[in-house]
């Protein structure tokens, strides 16, 4: 283990019934992306794929990403996942270890399903029994990915942080999920009766009731949320206070957030239904709602800096993103009863100085959690050597090193 691998206990200083982890065991692909077949057989550490631009090595995270709710780290239409030229089926299999204990899970797409409307979404099955939907992974699959596209968080949209912290906040309240689609279907309701033209408060307000209900629910778990990141913070902040992965200040910019700061949740509900009633002609003008917690953004400040982290350098943002992701992983870790959540981490280090590099291994090996990091330089990851599984990937075919 490389020097710099931190205070990890040893096997005489753990407990005699140690936590469950989370870890893919056998991954198989087949069409998906460039790959026709792609078996890997795997341990419970960290997976490195090295290989050329190109080589397959972010299909495979995003194959991995598949295993848990949601669209995948690409966002990607699942017929653009299948192989070209193909059928335009594809699957994803694993044997996954979990707090249940090991799970064979499968995904993919039916042949020639992109054709019919009706048949446009991925196919689920857990123990060989199919799933109405993907949602159900969140009771075996916790995960997190940080990825190029990632790095520009702080510069983009505050649709970006929102998206962020509401994956996020996926891996330990499954119902955020459930209650950020309640309240997109209700606006959506609301924006084309406003578009029609339609002004009878009968059928504006019971839209607008499950608008306030569900949206003030979801400001009141970001709230939350950001609270138990910022005491994490706190804690990384105490252990290693000269950590290359700087801490960070949080908050949530929106009315519904500051509402919360000092009101009960009914009183902000109330008023939230109010300003909707009130904003109708207003809304309608503007083709779209322009007040709720789809409007709210992520505001994160440089600690030491006490700079906005939009003014960092293109290094210190992609510092502060990781330190965002692991008190994140540790968060999932305490609340899951010391089951760390599995981490994609695509192109990791780029804009990673070797100190950078060394602690973030560092902080995986403490974490005790399976991640999977890319790169095209294999010496970039030298430190892992030893304690990582390393694959070649070339031409559609994995190679291990």
């Amino acid at each position: 283990m490389p020097a710099s691998a931190g205070p990890i206990l040893g096997q005489e200083e753990r407990p005699s019934a140690e936590p469950p982890r989370l870890w893919v065991e056998r991954l198989a692909l087949t069409d998906f992306r460039n790959y026709p077949t792609l078996s890997l057989e795997l341990r419970p550490g960290s997976i490195v794929l090295v290989g050329a631009n190109g080589s397959g090595k972010t299909n495979i995270l995003e194959a991995v990403s598949l295993l848990a709710p949601g669209q995948g780290l690409r966002q990607a239409p699942f017929s653009d996942l299948a192989r070209a030229p193909g059928t335009g089926s594809w699957s994803v299999f694993a044997r996954v270890n979990t707090a249940l204990g090991p799970v064979d899970i499968g995904t993919g797409l039916a042949p020639d399903a992109s054709r019919s409307p009706e048949r446009t979404g991925r196919i689920v099955r857990i123990e060989g029994e199919q799933r109405s939907g993907s949602g159900a992974l969140a009771d075996y699959v916790e995960m997190v990915w940080v990825t190029p596209a990632t790095d520009g968080l702080f510069l983009g949209a505050a649709s970006e942080r929102r998206r962020f912290l509401d994956r996020l906040i996926a891996c330990f309240d499954q119902g955020h999920r459930t209650r950020t689609g309640q309240f997109e279907r209700a606006m959506a309701g609301r924006n084309r009766l406003l578009a029609d033209g339609v002004s009878e408060n009968a059928r504006l307000a019971g839209l607008e009731l499950v608008m306030a209900e569900t949206g003030v629910a979801i400001a009141a778990a970001r709230a939350e949320a950001v609270a138990a990141l910022a005491g994490i913070i706190a804690q990384r902040r105490a252990r290693d206070p000269g950590s290359p992965f700087p801490w960070s200040d949080l908050a949530l910019a929106g009315t519904i957030d500051a509402d919360l700061a000092h009101l009960p949740a009914v009183d902000v509900e109330d008023a939230y239904m109010k300003l909707l009633r009130e904003t109708r002609e207003r809304d309608r003008a503007a083709g779209r709602t322009l007040d709720g917690p789809h409007r709210s953004d992520l505001v994160v400040t440089h600690g030491p800096k006490a700079m906005p982290a939009r003014l960092c350098s293109t290094g210190e943002q992609k510092a502060l993103l990781l330190g965002l992701v692991l008190a994140h992983a540790e968060l999932v870790k305490e609340r899951q009863e010391g089951m760390a959540p599995a981490l994609l981490l695509d192109e990791v280090t780029a804009h990673l100085d070797v100190a950078r590099r060394q602690a973030l291994f560092a902080e995986l090996l403490r974490l005790e959690c399976q991640a999977w990091l890319t790169g095209t330089d294999q010496e970039a990851f030298s430190a892992l050597v030893g304690e990582a599984q390393f694959w070649r990937l070339d031409g559609g075919s994995a190679t291990a090193l």
